[in-house]
């Protein structure tokens, strides 16, 4: 029986093949995204799911249509870009969701970062050897995607039989984070010069700590400088624009054209709560993971 991977393959394969290059973001995040499908089966199952969003937004305009009093030419314009939007959509979505899980475990990696490295110095300076350490490592799921991570380096010596350096060495490759990057490769380096890999993981996580530190001191300073913002902003220009449309509503009802009155409401009910959103969706941005 052909499966759906299968199916879209053969379909769509030959579309992969041709405008391949114009999809290098997906080829990249995939194994960053830990999404086991090739390159080709990938972005054939995108444009299979867009062909189907296509027919079935098409199938369904038909039917709608006939049961609603609409012109011609509105029809037309309906059957012709209201699918082709939606297959456009299905496109975007799935293009970027391989990026957009890309981030996601980096935030989750160097968030756990500093943590992780303490607890490696730690380990280390009991002397066990590097499988051990990620052994333990990868059994703490609170550190998120840092533990996957580490499960990677333990299945690549216990089922695939790497020694523990060209394991370290697989999975930096494939991590989306630089920082786990650079500390598994400087792991791999200071094994192979004969350096003290207790010294270095110590080192590295004492630097990471201080990192993050000053990196939560300075978002806290910047919510302070938010503060400020949002109470001259957020809070004293609103008074200051209800106060202003009151004693105007008194010497002159209407603003080109505009009641008074649907002004002020219009500014409670609807402009003071947009900018209250829209300073919250900034927050949410600006976030540091602590």
């Amino acid at each position: 029986m052909v499966n759906f991977n299968s199916l879209a393959d053969s379909m769509f394969g030959w579309v992969v093949d041709r405008y391949g290059e114009y999809f290098s973001i997906v080829r990249t995040s995939l194994p960053k995204a830990d999404i086991y499908v090739t390159f080709r089966t990938y972005m054939s199952i995108v444009f299979m799911t867009a062909s189907i969003a296509y027919v079935s937004t098409l199938f369904t305009l038909v039917l709608a249509l006939r049961l609603i009093d609409v012109s011609l030419l509105m029809k037309a314009a309906y059957m012709i870009f209201v699918p082709f939007l939606v297959a456009l959509a299905a496109v975007v979505v799935l293009v970027f969701y391989p990026y957009q899980k890309v981030m996601d475990r980096r935030k989750s990696i160097e968030t756990n970062f500093p943590f992780v490295l303490t607890h490696m110095g730690a380990v280390a300076e009991s002397g066990v050897p590097p499988y051990v350490i990620f052994k333990l490592i990868s059994q703490f799921d609170e550190y998120g995607e840092v533990a996957a991570e580490m499960r990677k380096i333990v299945r690549n010596m216990e089922n695939f039989g790497l020694d523990p350096l060209k394991a370290v060495k697989e999975v930096a490759e494939r991590t989306p984070s630089d920082k786990l990057k650079q500390m598994l490769l400087g792991f791999v380096t200071t094994t192979e010069s004969g350096g003290d890999v207790k010294i270095y993981l110590k080192g590295a996580g004492e630097q990471a700590l201080f990192d993050w530190r000053m990196k939560r001191e300075r978002y806290l300073q910047q919510l302070d400088a938010y503060a400020e913002f949002y109470t001259g902003i957020m809070i004293a220009a609103p008074l200051f624009i209800v106060a202003l449309f009151a004693v105007m509503n008194m010497i002159q009802p209407t603003v080109a054209g505009f009641d008074i009155l649907f002004l002020t409401k219009a500014s409670i009910y609807g402009g003071i709560p947009l900018l209250n959103l829209a300073f919250l969706a900034f927050l949410q941005g600006t976030e540091v993971e602590m």
